[in-house]
């Protein structure tokens, strides 16, 4: 009980503050958030960073970050915490795949896929952004995709899909396509065949991952909008199962994002002593493509922006009304 009031008191005055904050920001009798969001936006968050410790999936510097963007993302909307929640645990999943086989691809190999601060900020720090503008602008709670009547809130909406449908995708391609396929890939700039790991290589099974990626990420944004949206909003709104195909889409087109990126601006080249892949050049390198300009987490970082902006734009131009 002790414990439970020193924890409540200090939360409950966080939660008065932000309502107070969020009042003058957007004055108007139906929009403070209630104490029920701004609980669960805490625990929750605070949930998944602890289950990613524990698993080795986080870093303590990454499960600090995870936790802020966790919370402004459910705060933001139920829907957007249900596509984190996609991301997280199947690009976790992902990331363990066969990791024997991992391991003698990559120099900078790390069991259990254990992401720090940077690599999260990469990931995750585009769909955050969004969310965060969200609240600012919309509000807090989960609106149908309607570009009709409620443009802003739809467009931040598909581009907070459109930025972990990127991210997953991405991270579903380099994690799967290297080990379920015994073919080398082809480097997308030039149509000829690298060893796996090398930046820029795609492989069809590759692209078929990216796409089932991104799909499941627009498929937890659809069951969650089905079921924690108004029912009245439902019925206004149009159809909402574009939000699945238009999250595949986006997974695909983010992979190829990060693939030309990985294969111009990322230096690529194979080690002679260990034969494995590595991103800086040195007497006993082989030289593959890409130029030392960018690494991985600034390839990410910049794919999930792209997308994150592009997606809104191809939901509008082709979702039904």
């Amino acid at each position: 009980p002790v414990f439970l009031l020193l924890v409540a008191i200090p939360l409950s005055m966080l939660m008065w503050i932000g309502n107070i904050a969020f009042t003058f920001l957007k004055p108007g009798p139906d929009e403070v958030i209630p104490p029920t969001r701004w609980l669960s936006a805490s625990l929750i968050p605070l949930a998944f960073a602890a289950w990613g410790l524990k698993r080795n999936s986080l870093s303590k510097s990454g499960a600090i970050l995870g936790f802020v963007f966790g919370f402004i993302i459910t705060l933001a909307s139920y829907c957007f915490l249900m596509c984190l929640i996609v991301f997280f645990i199947t690009s976790s999943k992902a990331t363990k795949f066969r990791e024997r086989a991992k391991r003698k691809l990559a120099h900078d190999f790390k069991e259990g896929g254990q992401r720090n601060w940077i690599q999260v900020l990469c990931n995750g720090g585009m769909a955050a952004q969004l969310a965060l503008l969200y609240v600012l602008d919309s509000g807090s709670g989960e609106r149908p995709v309607n570009f009709t009547l409620d443009y802003r809130a739809s467009w931040l909406a598909m581009g907070v899909v459109g930025s972990f449908a990127c991210a997953n995708a991405d991270t579903w391609a380099s994690e799967l396509g290297t080990v379920l396929t015994s073919k080398d890939p082809w480097l997308i700039t030039s149509g000829k065949r690298v060893p796996k790991g090398v930046n820029g290589g795609v492989s069809l099974i590759g692209l078929l991952v990216s796409i089932i990626g991104g799909l499941l990420v627009g498929c937890g944004f659809y069951i969650s909008i089905i079921y924690t949206a108004d029912a009245k909003l439902l019925l206004e709104a149009p159809p909402q199962w574009p939000i699945i195909p238009v999250s595949a889409l986006a997974g695909f087109l983010g992979s190829l994002i990060d693939s030309i990126f990985g294969a111009t601006l990322q230096y690529s080249g194979i080690d002679k002593k260990s034969g494995v892949v590595v991103e800086q050049c040195g007497p006993n390198v082989i030289y593959i493509c890409g130029r030392r300009i960018l690494d991985n987490h600034s390839v990410n970082l910049l794919s999930t922006i792209i997308i994150g902006l592009l997606t809104p734009r191809l939901a509008n131009a082709i979702w039904p009304y």
